[in-house]
């Protein structure tokens, strides 16, 4: 090594922010192992690198005895003096025994080292880059399939889409762009690991805040979402500002904010529904599409019967339950939904009971 390696070491200090010193000190401790690898030495040896020239020495470390019983690890103090006169008993002293070959094993070492500390700054790079972007959504590009993973490209390091966070009616095309919501990252062996979802609620939530820049600057809240991914979501949003009215934000003009979503979701429904203090309220407005007749609950069982017009009720139920059981989700209660005719029928049946017990 030269001077020209120190130089180039500067430079990688100022583009990749690796300091010179920790490279140096690397570089260093690997010529250590490499001295003792390629000479089969078992003493004790340092190694030097000359902070202008590059220049590098090894030296065996020994300890000055009155009669040496090692010699790898020890010197007389004799032999001692006549490199430092100053020597003491119980001294270390330092001799040079660079080997006449050490420059090429010495550089291939370094450039291994040099290679590997970029490699480990830049990997923190990207960890410290996403670790703050979790929960964020992102964009990427579909790269290819490994097993039942789907791999994103998100420029700097591909994220991995699993099996679990995969929508089953998408098609995962190499090629396609993409929008991901990222729940995790973490450091491994190999590098950052960056696992992204799109069936996360998180990841709507994210589409409208792009979408309705009432929800942005937080005029508009999200109060909750619930999500069967590929088929529907309710999302419940809230206006701090009494003239602004929370659904028709983020219905959009024409319904184009919502239908952004919708797209972007590859044709998810979405049900948007007023958030409100009054369980009541919420409880009926959950059931969107539906309309709610009435609503009775029973607090301390946190559970609600929910009165609809007879031609409604297959709407409110939703298929296979599914407009009820997001319903359900979305406000924490239990739902329990009637037609009118059914609760007539249930009241009249009671009216008899009780006329009965009168007579009695």
């Amino acid at each position: 090594m030269n001077q020209e390696f120190m130089l180039a070491l500067e430079q990688i200090e100022k583009e990749k922010g690796i300091s010179k010193q920790i490279l140096k000190e690397a570089i260093e401790a690997a010529l250590v192992s490499a001295y003792k690898k390629n000479f089969g030495s078992s003493q004790n040896v340092n190694v030097s690198i000359g902070e202008e020239t590059g220049d590098i020495k090894v030296f065996s470390q020994k300890t000055v005895v009155e009669v040496p019983e090692c010699g790898l690890t020890e010197i007389s103090l004799e032999n001692a003096r006549e490199i430092s006169p100053t020597a003491q008993v119980g001294d270390t002293i330092d001799i040079e025994v660079t080997p006449k070959n050490f420059g090429r094993i010495a550089a291939q070492t370094a450039k291994q080292v040099v290679v590997q500390r970029i490699r480990e700054a830049e990997r923190g790079i990207i960890y410290d880059e996403f670790i703050n972007r979790e929960n964020e959504l992102v964009n990427g590009m579909i790269q290819r399939r490994e097993k039942n993973n789907v791999m994103i490209d998100l420029g700097r390091i591909e994220a991995v889409l699993p099996p679990t966070e995969q929508i089953p009616t998408e098609d995962y095309a190499p090629g396609t762009r993409i929008k991901v919501y990222i729940v995790e990252v973490k450091k491994t062996t190999k590098g950052p690991q960056i696992m992204v979802s799109r069936t996360h609620p998180g990841l709507v939530k994210r589409l409208f805040e792009l979408e309705v820049p009432e929800i942005h600057n937080g005029l508009v809240q999200v109060k909750g979402i619930s999500r069967e991914a590929g088929a529907r979501t309710k999302i419940a949003v809230y206006s701090v500002d009494s003239n602004i009215d929370p659904v028709g934000a983020c219905v959009g003009p024409k319904g184009v904010r919502v239908q952004s979503v919708v797209n972007e979701l590859r044709g998810e429904k979405i049900d948007i529904i007023k958030w409100s203090t009054d369980i009541h309220e919420f409880i009926a407005n959950s059931l969107s599409p539906a309309k709610v007749v009435r609503v009775n609950t029973n607090d301390e069982m946190k559970a609600a019967q929910v009165v609809v017009k007879d031609y409604q009720l297959s709407l409110a139920i939703g298929k296979e339950g599914q407009n009820a059981r997001l319903a359900a989700k979305i406000t924490g209660w239990k739902i329990d939904i009637k037609s009118e005719s059914q609760t007539e029928e249930v009241e009249e049946q009671q009216e008899q009971v009780e006329d009965t017990a009168e007579q009695e």
